[in-house]
Parts: C-alpha cells; sequence; structure tokens
C-alpha cells in the first residue's frame, strides 16, 4: 500500500517561511506528477502547486511569488517551500501523486497542519 508521509509543517509568524517535505517510497517516484494542495477549517480542499515528472511546475494565483515547488528524484521526495506567509495560508497540506500531470489523483498523504498566527 502506498502511502505518502508529509511533514515539516507548523506555526509561524505572517511574513514567516516553512519548508514542507513529502517522502513518496512506495511507488517509482520519477514517473509520477506530484502535487500539494491544503483544506482550511470550512472549506474545500484547493489546489496549491504541482510538479511534473520533469520538472514543470504550475501553481494557484494565490501563491504564485511565494511559493515554490521542487522534487528530488534521488530522494523520492517533494518539497514546498512557502515564503511570506499570511494568515489566509493557514491549512492542512496535503502531498499527492499522479500517473498524469493532468490526470486524477492515485495517492494522498496523511496531512501535515500549517498555522500562520502572530
Amino acid at each position: 500500500q502506498v502511502q505518502l508521509m508529509e511533514s515539516g509543517g507548523g506555526s509561524v509568524q505572517p511574513g514567516g517561511s516553512l519548508r514542507l517535505s513529502c517522502a513518496a517510497p512506495g511507488i517509482i517516484f520519477s514517473f509520477y506528477a506530484m502535487g500539494w494542495y491544503r483544506q482550511a477549517p470550512g472549506k474545500e480542499r484547493e489546489f496549491v502547486a504541482r510538479i511534473s515528472s520533469g520538472g514543470s511546475t504550475t501553481y494557484a494565483d494565490s501563491v504564485k511569488g511565494r511559493f515554490t515547488i521542487s522534487r528530488d528524484n534521488t530522494r523520492n521526495t517533494v518539497y514546498l517551500r512557502m515564503n511570506s506567509l499570511k494568515a489566509e495560508d493557514t491549512a492542512v497540506y496535503y502531498c499527492e501523486a499522479r500517473k498524469s500531470f493532468y490526470g486524477s489523483t492515485d495517492y494522498w498523504g496523511q496531512g501535515t497542519q500549517v498555522t500562520v498566527s502572530s
């Protein structure tokens, strides 16, 4: 059974930074597009960023210029660097893996909490 494992969440003040990591040991990592979603209390899960197997990236408008997604195929890990964090970035962040960049999600992680508060 494939399990994606997020880490790196926590509490930070507005304007601060965090880096999330997602390890994917049970898949042929280099074959998969990897992405991040988030879900705030009372809201639906929303797309944050995705990186293709070849390294192409796409971002939600709300995080463009502040967040950076990257991957290390030697470590089977995808990262989300989050800078200039705002209170509205507070959410549970989920990692996902999909075989096709424009297809549906094949695997989800369990989520990691990010709280931005003064």
